[in-house]
């Protein structure tokens, strides 16, 4: 990525950070986690506020049991397409590092990151086929839409995509991690996630900085509102309607109560609020954009 040499500098500096970080702190859920340890029935798969139905009617009809399977289908969704679009991003940086410098720390982090998040997408994988037996994939025409998007976003808009799509994860991982309630190795996989997207954040924050300290007025409104609207379809998809069919529930009302519940509405802007922030504070938060984002209820 062509840039300023104080720029570059600065991503240099920051790649070399989160290598030595990768090295000491990378950790294996593999052989962290007892993948054959039974589950306690009265665990949830996320935090009960964090569900797409707390604080609704739907929920409040429902017992414990169904309570908690419900939570459970709808992180097995969240982790699902959580890999869906870790793939995507792999190929984004992948593309961006073609014929890079491969002696420069940002190539080699940038190699160290798609290491990453193969295994924690794996993880994601082991983690649905052991708290639901499925998986959930997003909707066929975002599937296909997202493929060109792989193929052909680039500087700023495929960096802000990968951090608006790690940002969006990383709010609901932080909001369970650490609550008891939550199936133990869950909080663990979420820990693990957490720590490993940190370092990835803050690269694809340096990689966004640089790209739009070289994109003009023009291309910034493009790319902002671009960002917005690859931001919408991922969180729009993150909770599939077969997730509530999975549990139990009519989905057609489970769909309807979860798109007017304005306790969840209100976790998601508080959650997106330091995203926000970053995405103001580089120019990708356009008004056409913030309209997207409002829309979504992600601001």
């Amino acid at each position: 990525m062509q840039c300023q040499s104080s720029t570059l500098s600065d991503t240099e500096e920051v790649s070399r950070r989160l290598l030595t970080s990768a090295a000491r702190l990378s950790r294996n859920a593999m052989t962290e986690i007892d993948w054959n340890a039974p589950m306690d029935p009265a665990h949830y798969g996320c935090s009960p506020e964090w569900s797409t139905l707390y604080g609704t009617a739907y929920w409040d009809e429902m017992t414990e049991q169904q309570r908690v399977t419900l939570t459970r289908h709808e992180f097995a969704s969240i982790m699902s397409i959580g890999i869906w679009f870790e793939m995507l991003l792999q190929q984004l940086v992948l593309r961006d590092q073609y014929l890079g410098d491969y002696h420069r720390a940002e190539y080699q982090f940038a190699l160290t990151e798609i290491a990453d998040e193969c295994r924690l997408s794996l993880m994601f994988a082991k983690a649905t086929e052991k708290m639901v037996g499925t998986s959930y994939r997003p909707h066929p025409r975002i599937g296909k839409a997202a493929k060109l998007f792989g193929a052909t976003a680039k500087d700023e808009v495929a960096y802000a995509g990968i951090l608006v799509a790690e940002e969006i994860l990383d709010v609901f991982q932080r909001g369970c991690m650490r609550d008891d309630r939550v199936l133990p190795f869950i909080r663990t996989v979420n820990e693990i996630h957490v720590l490993e997207e940190s370092r990835h954040m803050k690269y694809a924050r340096e990689q966004v900085r640089e790209a739009m300290a070289a994109a003009g007025p023009l291309k910034q409104r493009w790319s902002a509102y671009h960002t917005a609207v690859a931001a919408s379809f991922i969180f729009t998809s993150l909770v599939r309607p077969q997730a509530y069919s999975d549990a139990g529930l009519d989905k057609y009302r489970a769909v309807a109560e979860m798109r007017r519940n304005h306790h969840f509405q209100s976790m998601v802007r508080t959650g997106c609020a330091h995203l926000m922030a970053f995405l103001d504070e580089v120019g990708l938060l356009t008004p056409a954009a913030a309209k997207v984002y409002r829309k979504v209820h992600m601001l």
